[in-house]
């Protein structure tokens, strides 16, 4: 039977992905990681089409709440020129939008733990829509600079709280994917934006680029309103007292139709109408809906994952444990309360895990992608609108399609092949055990892309190359960020399951400070250095910075095994007073 207490002398990140023991049939297999319950609520065990329609709002919130901070890039020059705000108080207002995207993390990631996720990404959204209207209204620096911390503290959830809601459905094989998926749509929104911007600009004004995101994000909160379902939830694992083993969705789907065909016999009394045959059978297609898991090898090292382990005497708990929420009980603003008002202890954790060195490189690695991103942003305007390019509004914004095409690209890199890599390594151990370092390997491609890609941006600006060669670089630099998105998510999720939320509050609000610094200077950064000097630096640091990722795959697994007993304490605290 399973141990029910917590073994501190597990390494945390450390798992056993793929089976190989003894068991027959599952020599080779994938071992779900982490381990669900046999709840068809449980979020790992929705179906297909419930698990994808939660994605899907995720990416609708992570697109429309993304826009807005990014649409107003190629059009500095037309706000510039309107309001008379200089192009470097422009950028310094983005700068201090950026800082309380991290900063607001710190007041809305606990909220979305205490009260539920869905009700926090609906104000988020709602709010985000509302602030949108201030900007074209703004005459001064001091307006712009209070309407961008605005915009980036109520838009703040969508920096974490993506990546928690993207962990609650997808296990540790299928993780890499998923935050993939997020990392190019937060991309894709950042370089499209500004594409659709120009043009908007053009015909309207640029007043109408956030007067457009307004309409877009109250739009986007009604969807929201309609489809999106909390994932906040408490896992409860059930063991058979019988066998001793964990009780899941498809154990529990073969019990139930053994319980069905043989009840008549067993109470003694005439077969059942074909009206309760029926119902019978609704019960048992309704665990066969989300029971998708029975191809892979049972995980048995449940103690640290979860408290809550019940065992349970099957014959009488199978029939009767089987329903699922309705619709409108998914629609609910309640569904993720927790019971307990444990706000200002969710408000520390993250505080506390910053001790762990781990969560502080994944922040760095985060932040440095994003400020090649911002040198980007800040730069674009500036290269492509001067001599020998002219490029007007409209075309500035066309030459954001460049990084989003190289953003779909490589995402099937950071996505797919990272997955791929994390089981493959796995099985070449021959022991099946899966290390959270083991995903950092990709991110060689970033040392050497975006090392070229900086190179050929700036210093092809100096020398004034045709424009197909910055815009190709344009595209290479920026898409070359979701591998940092995915590879900086991942290691912490993968290491830090159990208090996942809390470390990427610490990852967002470091890769924010560090945003907010190349923004308030990236104008005197290119001013004072020049185009081919100060891109010729960023291509190094570039490099430099992606490279202590061999760093990590050395030192992460020996930090891990130092700070064990801290962890699982922080854990085994937090579960007595009821936060996970």
């Amino acid at each position: 039977m399973p141990a029910t207490s917590i073994d501190y002398e597990a390494i945390p990140g450390d798992s056993h992905l793929v089976n190989f023991g003894e068991k027959n049939g599952e020599q080779g297999k994938v071992v779900l990681n982490p381990t669900p319950s046999d709840d068809p609520d449980d979020p790992l065990n929705w179906s297909p089409r419930r698990k994808w329609t939660a994605v899907a709002c995720v990416l609708v919130y992570t697109l429309c709440a993304c826009i807005p901070t990014a649409a107003i890039y190629s059009v500095l020059p037309n706000i510039e020129e309107k309001t008379n705000i200089t192009l470097s108080d422009l950028n310094s207002g983005t700068g201090y939008m950026f800082l309380f995207l991290g900063i607001g993390c710190l007041f809305f990631q606990p909220m979305a733990l205490q009260f539920g996720k869905r009700p926090v990404y609906l104000f988020s959204m709602l709010a985000t829509a509302m602030i949108c209207v201030w900007p074209p209204y703004t005459k001064s620096n001091g307006e712009w600079i209070a309407s961008k911390i605005l915009q980036g503290f109520v838009g703040s959830s969508m920096e974490s709280l993506p990546e928690i809601s993207m962990s609650d459905l997808f296990f540790e094989h299928e993780r890499s994917f998923a935050l993939s998926l997020y990392g190019l749509t937060l991309l894709g929104a950042s370089f499209l934006a500004p594409f659709v911007a120009g043009f908007i600009s053009e015909g309207q004004g640029w007043e109408w680029v956030m007067w457009w995101c307004a309409i877009l994000g109250a739009v986007a909160f009604v969807f929201l309103f309609f489809f999106m379902e909390e994932t906040n939830y408490n896992r409860k694992l059930r063991v058979d007292e019988a066998t001793g083993k964990l009780l899941s969705l498809h154990s529990r789907k073969q019990q139930l139709r053994s319980v069905v065909s043989n009840i008549d016999e067993i109470i003694g009394r005439p077969a059942t109408s074909k009206e309760n045959h029926e119902k019978d059978q609704a019960k048992i297609n309704d665990l066969e809906e989300s029971s998708k898991n029975d191809e892979y090898a049972e995980n048995i090292y449940i103690a640290n994952q979860v408290s809550n382990v019940e065992v349970v005497n099957t014959s009488a708990y199978i029939n009767a444990h089987y329903t699922k929420k309705t619709y409108w009980q998914k629609l609910s603003l309640l569904g993720g309360r927790r019971k307990k008002f444990l706000l200002q202890h969710y408000a520390l954790a993250p505080f506390l895990m910053a001790r762990f060195p781990v969560v502080l490189w994944a922040g760095f690695l985060y932040g440095s992608s994003l400020v090649w991103f911002n040198v980007l942003n800040g730069t674009a305007a500036l290269i492509l609108s001067g001599k020998p390019y002219n490029f007007p509004s409209r075309s500035i914004g066309t030459a954001y399609l460049s990084p989003t095409v190289f953003s779909f690209i490589l995402f099937f890199l950071s996505g797919l092949s990272s997955d791929w890599l994390k089981v493959r390594v796995a099985r070449w151990r021959g022991t099946g055990l899966s290390k959270p370092e083991d995903r950092l390997w990709m991110l060689l491609i970033y040392c050497v892309l975006g090392c070229f890609a900086s190179i050929l941006w700036g210093v092809g600006a100096y020398y004034e190359i045709h424009w197909f060669g910055l815009v190709f670089g344009m595209g290479l630099l920026g898409g070359c960020g979701i591998f940092a998105i995915a590879a900086s998510a991942t290691y912490v999720v993968d290491t830090y399951k159990e208090l996942d939320t809390e470390a990427m509050v610490v990852v967002i609000l470091i890769r924010n400070c560090m945003s907010f610094g190349v923004s308030y200077g990236i104008t005197d950064w290119v001013t004072n250095l020049g185009y081919k000097d100060c891109f010729i630096s960023v291509a190094f640091l570039c490099f430099a910075a992606n490279l202590t990722f061999l760093v990590m795959i050395w030192a992460g697994p020996r930090l891990r095994d130092n700070q064990k007993h801290m962890y699982w304490s922080m854990v085994d605290r937090y579960r007595k007073l009821g936060m996970h």
